[in-house]
């Protein structure tokens, strides 16, 4: 590359505030020339903090047009909503005995409008066997299970993201230790080291938060280390070396921004299948304890009465299939928006 001297008339100085925006401050004298070259090559590769906000409106934009995603984001709306909304929907406290209201344990669904008697009080969803109106119980359960979930991949992709990126950057004896460590935790069975966790820490919510996301760390650890092989070797991260650029800013500024892609898609993915983990501890007394309601444990509470009143049983898996269903669908249809290998 030969160095050409600037035309006449342009009156750009490696002082400009453009120029230093874009370059550190120990490179500000570099040529035109230079600079040119650095930015095609930061252009042609990965995605910089300044352009991430324009990527995303693209993927915004071709999220409404995938059918996949469209039907999963109605769906968990719906849940959205239940959530949100569950002390004007539901009719009753979750918790609230109505053996005073003439009601009898596991009731049938009462509608009104379906012909139910009107002098009975109206349950949309019936009664289960300790007297408390299902369908609120089914409301506000959606509270728990989304949230539970929410907040076990929030904690598995923070720590997972933070050992990721220093085992696929760094490399070395960082790399080797973490990376083992990882493999031990995935060699067990996910659910079935979540038990142990439990059952070590105690039943309870919060546990079982701490046990799915202990369990789940290894995934987007192993995920989010895959990227940053990839993207260190990438030509835009080298002019970044070559420039000066540090370490710290290239892992926060270049290697990191370019791990998203993958790493939202699993974690939308993710809350699918923490809804079911969790549901599954409820289900076996480790999860969320009586009388919070939680579908795994409304599940748990009348599995023996699947022919004498299936709606109890029927109602609350519905739900968990319903939240898994729509986070697999949106997770699809972000994959096909956000990536850039797939053809449009």
């Amino acid at each position: 590359m030969t160095y050409e001297p600037p035309h006449a008339g342009d009156d750009r100085t490696p002082s400009d505030p453009e120029d230093a925006a874009d370059q550190p401050l120990d490179t500000m004298a570099a040529s035109d020339a230079v600079r040119d070259e650095v930015r095609m090559d930061l252009s042609g590769g990965g995605v910089s903090a300044t352009t991430a906000g324009g990527l995303w409106r693209t993927a915004g934009r071709e999220i409404i047009r995938k059918k996949s995603a469209i039907i999963g984001m109605a769906l968990l709306s719906v849940l959205l909503i239940l959530a949100v909304f569950a002390p004007i929907i539901a009719p009753y406290d979750p918790n609230q005995v109505l053996f005073d209201q003439g009601v009898s344990p596991r009731d049938p669904p009462c509608i009104h409008l379906f012909g139910c008697d009107e002098e009975k009080s109206q349950h949309i969803l019936g009664i289960d066997g300790n007297g408390r109106d299902y369908f609120s119980r089914i409301v506000y359960g959606a509270r728990v299970s989304l949230l539970a979930a929410f907040v076990a991949v929030l904690f598995a992709m923070f720590w997972g993201t933070i050992v990721g990126l220093i085992a696929g950057f760094f490399g070395g004896w960082a790399d080797n230790v973490l990376m083992r460590i990882m493999d031990v935790l995935l060699s067990f069975p996910s659910l079935l080291l979540a038990i142990a966790v439990v059952t070590v820490l105690g039943p309870g919510l919060i546990n079982a938060i701490l046990a799915i996301a202990i369990v789940t760390i290894p995934q987007y650890a192993r995920i989010v280390r895959s990227s940053v092989l990839s993207i260190r070797e990438q030509e835009y991260v080298a002019a970044d070396q070559a420039l000066g650029v540090g370490r710290w800013r290239l892992l926060a500024h270049r290697i990191f921004p370019n791990t998203l892609t993958p790493l939202i898609v699993i974690a939308t993915l993710g809350i699918a299948t923490a809804v079911l983990e969790i549901a599954s501890l409820s289900f076996l007394g480790l999860g969320v304890q009586p009388p919070t309601p939680e579908w795994g444990s409304m599940l748990a509470a009348e599995r023996n009465q699947v022919f004498t009143a299936p709606h109890l049983v029927f109602f609350a898996g519905l739900m968990i299939m319903w939240n898994v269903l729509g986070f697999n669908l949106l997770g699809d249809g972000l994959r096909d928006a956000i990536d850039p290998r797939l053809g449009r």
